[in-house]
């Protein structure tokens, strides 16, 4: 048997033009072309469209106190224009601003969704949401909060539709193993709580903003 390669993700070195501006609106849209070696020594050309979409926060919020974490509603269409329901069920989530920490957005976005700063944060992992189309790569932090702060419409400064939904642990991880949610990083976010549920107030515990 051939000996296998390192199990992680690797650099390799590759000639990429400079971005081809495609469409500009709300992220942009860039062609590349772009040429490496294959993994038969070949060389390989490709051309490649990605949406420019960079680095995304995701928290958790957990109330270990009252056993809940807070999830909000919000609409999205194209989920509505995937299957017909775009009012999804999600976790904190937004974009990292210029020159912002991923701490630092994660603090800010869980304060304008559900209005609530929390009083411990931890890192957990990231992760590429659909590398074959875009850049974005998703931070999930786990965070410790009072769910009882959290009101029920958090008026968000971006103009953001939300709900607060605060629900036991035991009925969130039981409606995603029932495939009742299907947003990536709450879906990610849960599946990881139910693997290492013992471990949330270790981890929380010397954890400060």
């Amino acid at each position: 048997m051939p000996k296998l390669r390192e199990l992680a993700d690797l650099s390799t070195n590759i000639v990429l033009s400079p971005a081809q501006l495609l469409t500009k609106g709300y992220l942009d849209y860039l062609r590349y072309r772009l040429t490496f070696k294959g993994f038969d020594g070949a060389s390989v050309t490709q051309t490649r469209d990605i949406v420019q979409a960079g680095k995304v926060v995701a928290v958790l919020p957990i109330d270990l106190a009252h056993n809940e974490i807070v999830l909000i509603r919000q609409f999205r269409l194209s989920a509505h224009l995937a299957n017909g329901c775009g009012n999804l069920v999600e976790i904190v989530a937004g974009r990292v601003e210029p020159n912002e920490s991923l701490v630092d957005a994660a603090l800010r976005e869980c304060a304008e969704e559900i209005g609530v700063v929390p009083s411990a944060l931890v890192e957990l992992f990231s992760y590429l949401t659909t590398p074959g189309i875009t850049d974005e790569e998703v931070t999930l932090f786990l965070a410790a909060v009072d769910a009882e702060q959290a009101p029920a419409r958090p008026i968000s400064p971006d103009g953001e539709h939300l709900e607060t939904l605060r629900v036991s642990i035991d009925a969130a991880v039981a409606a995603v193993a029932e495939g009742r949610m299907r947003n990536g990083p709450l879906v990610i976010a849960l599946q990881w709580l139910a693997l290492n549920r013992e471990r949330l107030a270790a981890l929380l515990a010397n954890k400060t903003r």
